[in-house]
């Protein structure tokens, strides 16, 4: 068993969303405590928005792990329905995904 095995699939977007948050978090403190001045015009704010816009970016990566970790969801045609396209080519991208994450 290895360290990330609790973290079940998506480590990619888990990676994104963690980073983002940490980025985001520390060019917030760092525009809002510090004086970053540079010939007389601040930079403070500047910092202060591009953490807010890592913060909300990073919320992305975090509903992308969430939902690619949900199991346990069942087919239309397994509760005895039609399938449509779109869920036809839902259910092959996601085993492409899947192949493509299992050899690698």
């Amino acid at each position: 068993m290895t360290l990330c095995d609790g973290l079940s699939h998506c480590k990619l977007a888990l990676v994104f969303a963690v980073l983002m948050d940490l980025l985001g978090g520390a060019a917030l403190l760092v525009g809002v405590f510090a004086r970053l001045e540079i010939n007389g015009k601040d930079f403070g704010d500047l910092l202060v928005y591009t953490g807010a816009l890592l913060v909300v970016a990073s919320l992305a990566g975090w509903v992308l792990w969430y939902s690619g970790n949900i199991d346990g969801l069942q087919s239309k045609k397994e509760l005895g329905h039609i399938s449509s396209a779109v869920d036809r080519l839902a259910r092959n991208l996601s085993r492409k995904i899947r192949s493509y994450r299992s050899h690698h």
